[in-house]
């Protein structure tokens, strides 16, 4: 079967825009080292055209193992806007920084060609590949700061329970070969449903897979390495971890539970159910007691990677309205996730950038010494909140509508955690904007002025939050016609 170049033409682009990322490195000298940033922003800005040009077509390629769809579109729009977003937080920070920029963004244009072929690909293989490309350059990002021996720490603890999850993973997945003899998703989907009650140790399997996204999304109990690894790497890289690195382990996980183990849905739905209560309620109870902005972040990133798994705890066997809204539902929330997440690392950046601090008693008198900058974070907070007229509103909503598609009390109930939960989260969010508002500014405090590129950033963001907010439909019209589907 001839090769589809277009179907792989925006993973082709970041590809040749890596390797001109290394050729300028290594031709430019000084403060030009600069113009890397620029260079790999042009080069996402391609591979978005070639996307969007893919947009309303089914193209497969690789006999059946990489797909394009609606559903990988968006997931492809979503990496992409993601890494323009975080291009635009990290000039500054590693231009002023002592960091390696050429190796940073080579290494961060990799990680997102892993990110794009994840929503597309149809095969455990794939799948694999993908996940590896995505967490082998996020290890050495995560270690950048060469000289901080917090950052080696961060770095190596990611990179152990990387390792760890590698193994359960590929274990889970050999069994699953095993039983089935294939890796084609369909196929295995085929294979379990067509043969009688499935045996204990295929279960096991099917779990193993699903416990190794689970490391990736970082759900509870394989959320130890968050906390630390964000706290450890610069923040740009944490930034990335927390919002495109967790929404291509959602896509793994996506394409693995609605197509591979479907058939397998009321097995594994209602531990992921459960699962996902014990992972907002202890993200958010630990953030609670967070000093520190990162951590609380890290942990708040825990809370919502629970919001998140809620959908997966509906699903049911050859439910095909169920599965469809769940899927869109997780969509629609990694979408607005992404949109107010990297906000709120840019206003901690500009902050961080000019204090070399990041406490949250650090942003006392925040309204006073950068208005901009302390509305931004507020609406960035008050939307992970679910305040309205904020997209993280109609994120929660979007969570809630999947779960009356079909009422069961199972549903209610993960239903009801979200609503506690949000309150709970409020609680936190509120105590960092009452800091920032009410705190009075020290004497010494200096003058924030986060620059034009991070500035520009941060309020693209905060008016996408309210925008999205306004008019949700700008994102729901669109995930509401997909559906993740195997290779035809």
């Amino acid at each position: 079967m001839p090769i589809d170049f277009l179907a792989i033409a925006p993973e082709i682009a970041l590809t040749v825009t890596a390797l001109l990322v290394l050729a300028a490195d290594l031709a430019l000298r000084g403060d030009a080292k600069q113009l890397v940033n620029p260079i790999t922003a042009l080069g996402t800005v391609v591979a978005l055209v070639f996307t969007v040009v893919l947009w309303g077509q089914d193209r497969v390629t690789f006999n059946g193992m990489f797909v394009v769809d609606d559903y990988a579109v968006i997931f492809k729009v979503l990496f992409l806007g993601t890494l323009l977003a975080v291009l635009g937080i990290s000039w500054r920070f590693f231009a002023e920084g002592r960091y390696f920029q050429g190796e940073y963004y080579f290494l961060l244009i990799t990680a997102f060609i892993g990110m794009l072929i994840m929503p597309s690909a149809r095969d455990l293989l794939l799948l694999f590949v993908a996940l590896e490309t995505v967490s082998i350059p996020a290890f050495v990002m995560v270690g950048l700061r060469k000289r901080d021996l917090y950052s080696s720490e961060a770095s190596m603890k990611f990179f152990l329970v990387g390792v760890l999850s590698v193994a359960f993973m590929l274990f889970g997945m050999s069994m699953v070969y095993g039983f089935t003899g294939t890796t084609d998703l369909a196929g295995i989907a085929a294979a379990i449903g067509a043969g009688p009650s499935p045996d204990p140790l295929l279960l096991a399997s099917v779990l193993l897979v699903i416990v190794g996204f689970g490391f990736k999304i970082a759900a509870v109990p394989f959320h130890f390495w968050a906390p630390d690894t964000y706290a450890g790497a610069p923040m740009p890289v944490a930034a990335m971890l927390a919002v495109a690195s967790k929404a291509a382990g959602f896509a793994g996980m996506i394409a693995v539970a609605f197509i591979a183990f479907e058939p397998l849905a009321d097995v594994w739905a209602p531990l992921l159910g459960v699962l996902a209560i014990l992972t907002m309620s202890i993200g958010n109870l630990i953030a609670l007691q967070q000093r520190d902005l990162i951590r609380l972040l890290a942990y708040s990133s825990i809370a919502q990677a629970g919001y998140m798994l809620i959908p997966f705890g509906l699903a049911q066997p050859g439910n095909v309205a169920v599965n469809d809204a769940a899927v869109q539902a997780v969509l629609f929330y990694l979408i607005a996730y992404a949109v107010m997440n990297v906000g709120a690392f840019g206003v901690a950046i500009a902050v961080n950038r000019r204090t070399g601090l990041r406490s949250i008693g650090d942003y006392s008198g925040l309204g006073e010494r950068n208005p901009l900058m302390a509305v931004a974070m507020t609406v960035f907070l008050l939307s992970l909140g679910g305040a309205p007229p904020t997209v993280g509103l109609f994120a929660k909503l979007a969570i809630i509508e999947a779960v009356t598609v079909e009422v069961t009390g199972f549903g209610l109930v993960l239903a009801t955690f979200l609503v506690i939960n949000s309150v709970i989260a409020f609680s936190y969010y509120l105590k960092v904007v009452r800091t920032m508002w009410m705190g009075a500014a020290p004497v010494d405090a200096p003058v924030l002025q986060p620059g034009f590129n991070l500035s520009a950033v941060v309020v693209v963001l905060m008016l996408g939050t309210v925008l999205l907010g306004i008019l949700p439909g700008l994102v729901s019209d669109f995930s509401a016609l997909t559906s993740v589907q195997a290779a035809p």
